[in-house]
């Protein structure tokens, strides 16, 4: 005789399930697919002008730093050059100093004084 253990545990698990019609999902799927993908394409193309566009300003940025580093260099070359002509005076009225010094100890010597 047949018993209650000679049944499968799985029997009848197939027969309760709803028959899945492939052609039904494949057009559920592209449909879904054909609802999203226009506004993903968008935003795609969005995000890679945005990208871009980041790209260029970045490169843009580091130009006007690199102007901003020449025109900071020219300042201290500028400010070098200014103190170097000061300098310079200082050392033209030493030397002219020294000049009228030596010809007043040379009068001085000439007079009969020794110094």
């Amino acid at each position: 005789g047949v018993g209650p253990s000679d049944t499968s545990p799985d029997e009848g698990v197939g027969e309760d399930l709803p028959l899945i019609d492939e052609k039904a999902v494949e057009q559920l799927t592209e449909g879904l697919i054909s609802h999203y993908l226009p506004d993903l394409q968008r935003s795609k193309s969005a995000l890679q002008e945005l990208t871009q566009n980041q790209v260029v300003l970045l490169e843009t940025l580091e130009q006007e730093i690199s102007k901003f580093k020449e025109c900071n260099s020219i300042l201290d070359i500028n400010a070098l050059f200014s103190e170097a002509k000061h300098y310079h005076n200082k050392l033209v009225n030493i030397r002219n100093e020294m000049m009228m010094l030596h010809e007043k100890t040379s009068k001085l010597k000439v007079s009969g004084i020794n110094i």
